[in-house]
């Protein structure tokens, strides 16, 4: 995602940022497009329940929960990151050898 949609070089990626770094990024990334997703869930929300059914629909956020709506608790260690990191220059090292 930092390198795909966000446009952050493989390099600086790999070598330069930090966990923490990683983590802001992506949460700002979450929320430049906030508005637009929870428009999203909203239309797709009412359009999904707008001809009724015998059930109490559940709440949207229920319904189509996102990232932030979620307590993260699972992020990767600094020491993870740095053996996931040495581990893809090793493999750049090796594919780019002759």
């Amino acid at each position: 995602m930092l390198v795909g949609e966000i446009g952050i070089p493989r390099r600086e990626v790999l070598e330069e940022l930090k966990l923490w770094e990683i983590v802001l990024i992506t949460r700002g990334y979450f929320r430049r497009y906030h508005p637009g997703w929870e428009q999203a869930r909203l239309i797709a929300y009412n359009a999904a329940h707008a001809f009724g059914s015998k059930h109490q629909p559940p709440p949207v956020t229920q319904w189509l929960p996102f990232p932030w709506e979620k307590a993260v608790t699972d992020l990767p260690s600094d020491d993870e990151v740095n053996e996931i990191r040495e581990a893809i220059i090793q493999e750049e090292k090796m594919k780019n050898k002759p």
